[in-house]
């Protein structure tokens, strides 16, 4: 991989990843139009996948920073909970990654069919999403939290996209929009630097960048990082004006694409 290609795949990456279209799934196909090595792109994917944490983090710098705040008084306050809450919400993609990781990976090698179908499940989740109207909650409760960490694990299928599927699955349950997008976003920080501590200390990482440069590698990070930012606060606004639709009506699109590439 060469720094032109690290460049448009850490733009994708960092767009992907926070707009409801998958990110692996859009990884994927940009690696198969590229001639990329599916080995190379583990290792580059593992690096653009910290730079959009390190972007959710600067956008909800003044969120994580208040929770923070709260959690380090050691009292069972709003922080506290809200943390418990991501807390839990982490339990069933931890249980995935911990157990079933090797069957995850045998499904990303599998091609493009299963991307381009769940692309089109994300389709439905978001359509779902878009015109239902259940009753608006003030606060996510523990047992949202937990559904939304359900449907977080099931997410780790190629063109499933997370963010769309824990925010549609946080609005069907009667969430707020902004609320359960921004909890959508913080939840993921706890999985991505468990992940990624994770192969550091298996030397996994060390092992798959063997074949990729060290100014791919940056550059790659710094697109995924700028991009993310940008498509972090992008997001929380789409969302509050509910255009998620129109999402749904893309990966509607691209998945047929990618079943008809595959198919013919």
């Amino acid at each position: 991989m060469n720094s032109i290609e690290a460049l448009v795949l850490g733009i994708i990456q960092g767009l992907t990843e926070f707009l409801p279209v998958s990110s692996d799934g859009h990884l994927q196909i940009g690696s198969a139009l590229l001639g990329i090595d599916a080995s190379d792109n583990l290792a580059f994917a593992l690096m653009v996948h910290a730079a959009t944490v390190l972007s959710t983090i600067v956008v909800l710098r003044k969120e994580i920073w208040s929770l923070l705040q709260g959690f380090f008084k050691f009292r069972r306050n709003t922080e506290m909970q809200f943390i418990a809450k991501l807390a839990l919400s982490a339990v069933p993609v931890g249980i995935v990654g911990i157990f079933f990781k090797d069957t995850v990976e045998n499904i990303f090698a599998d091609g493009l069919v299963i991307t381009g179908f769940m692309l089109l499940l994300t389709a439905a989740f978001l359509a779902f999403a878009y015109y239902a109207k259940p009753r608006q909650k003030e606060n996510i409760t523990f047992r949202d939290a937990f559904i939304i960490g359900i449907a977080q694990a099931l997410a780790v299928l190629p063109g499933l996209s997370r963010s769309g599927t824990t925010i549609s699955t946080g609005i069907l349950l009667g969430n707020k929009k902004e609320a359960v997008t921004k909890f959508s976003f913080l939840m993921v920080l706890a999985p991505i630097m468990g992940g990624f501590l994770l192969d550091l200390i298996k030397g996994d990482f060390a092992a798959a960048t063997a074949g990729i440069s060290s100014s791919a590698l940056l550059t790659g990070f710094i697109a995924a990082f700028v991009s993310g930012y940008i498509a972090c606060s992008w997001m929380i606004h789409l969302v509050k004006t509910g255009k998620l639709v129109y999402f749904a009506v893309y990966c509607a699109l691209a998945g047929t694409a990618v079943l008809i590439w595959q198919i013919l």
